[in-house]
This record gives C-alpha cells, sequence and structure tokens, in this order.
C-alpha cells in the first residue's frame, strides 16, 4: 500500500482489514481517536511503537514525554510540523 491509498482510507470509518498495528494507531490519530491510537501504541515495545508513541505524546503537548519515547525510538525529536512528521511514520511503516 502507498502512503496515498492509505491516506485514503481515512474516508472508511475503520482502518482496512489487516492493518499493522502501528498503521492502525496513526489512523486512529488522523480520525481525532488520540486515545485508542494511544492505546495501540502503547503496547508495542519495539522502536517504531516508541516512535508513534513519541508522536502521539508531541500532538498531545507533553513534550517532556514525547522526548522520553523519541530516546527510546532511537530518534531526534521532530522539529517538523505534526502532518509532515505523521506522514514520514506512515511512509517508513509501509515500507516494511
Amino acid at each position: 500500500m502507498t502512503f496515498e491509498e492509505f491516506n485514503a482510507t481515512l474516508k472508511q470509518q475503520q482502518p482496512p482489514a489487516g492493518t499493522a498495528p502501528l498503521l492502525q494507531a496513526l489512523w486512529f490519530d488522523a480520525k481525532g481517536q488520540w486515545d485508542k491510537a494511544h492505546d495501540i501504541a502503547q503496547d508495542i515495545h519495539t522502536d517504531e511503537g516508541s516512535w508513534v508513541h513519541a508522536y502521539l505524546h508531541r500532538r498531545e503537548g507533553d513534550l517532556g514525554n514525547a522526548g522520553y519515547w523519541y530516546r527510546l525510538a532511537h530518534k531526534p525529536a521532530c522539529q517538523k510540523g505534526l502532518s509532515d512528521e505523521w506522514k514520514d511514520i506512515v511512509t517508513d511503516l509501509l515500507q516494511h
């Protein structure tokens, strides 16, 4: 699936069947369901899970907590806009 195809699924009521959990988290975030996105991301203990978790706390405005998760993800704290970071993460996850 390409980024454009994933982004187009945001018109649907649910993420597509078979969508990986971290992509589901980002899908729910884009739909304004931060709590649901966070519930998914906080249970995935990988670098990618920590990156999504960091992004979600950054979106929430909790930069200290976001910094902690960026460090666990081995990523520098993002300086881009939130929508740009969302696209970067989705694109990266789709490539795996």
